[in-house]
């Protein structure tokens, strides 16, 4: 499966990172302090927000100079959406954020929109088939925990007693 949204969120978050240095390196106060709390207010999804990260992602147009870190949110967003429409509809949506993504002039996102051409066909099949390895990522959680559950254990008799 294709995990483009939390390749999207990672930009998002690695966006979010450099504008908050960048802020702290130029001795932005301001910046800085309009940049606290966007964090989780940019990577949840909007109906999953608080109230206090609902202001802050109302007032993320004005968090940066140039509006980088909105339209990164906006992308994700949009990517996010298309993600669950038909085949047809899907395609050209997400030809058209790719082109928006690759013009968008923010590296996190220009690095991530090339990535995500060059899967575009896995991408689309996957949307067009509806397949999903939730399942299969959640018995190899299992698996995982077992083995962490078991690490010192000598013998399989003990860890199943």
């Amino acid at each position: 499966g294709f995990h483009i949204v939390s390749w999207m969120t990672g930009a998002l978050d690695d966006v979010r990172k450099r504008l908050w240095n960048d802020a702290r390196r130029d001795g932005d106060q301001e910046g800085v302090k309009r940049m606290r709390g966007v964090k989780y207010a940019v990577l949840k999804n909007p109906d999953r927000l608080t109230d206090r990260q609902d202001e802050s992602l109302a007032a993320l147009g004005n968090t940066d100079p140039k509006g980088q870190l909105y339209r990164a949110w906006q992308l994700k967003e949009l990517l996010r959406t298309l993600l669950k429409h038909p085949i047809e509809q899907a395609t050209a949506e997400l030809r058209h954020w790719v082109f928006w993504a690759s013009h968008s002039r923010i590296p996190e996102i220009v690095e991530l929109s090339q990535k995500i051409r060059r899967r575009r066909p896995d991408i689309l099949r996957t949307i067009e088939l509806g397949y999903s390895n939730a399942r299969l990522e959640a018995f190899n959680n299992r698996i995982k925990v077992t083995i962490r559950m078991a690490y010192g254990f000598h013998h399989v008799d003990n860890l199943i007693a």
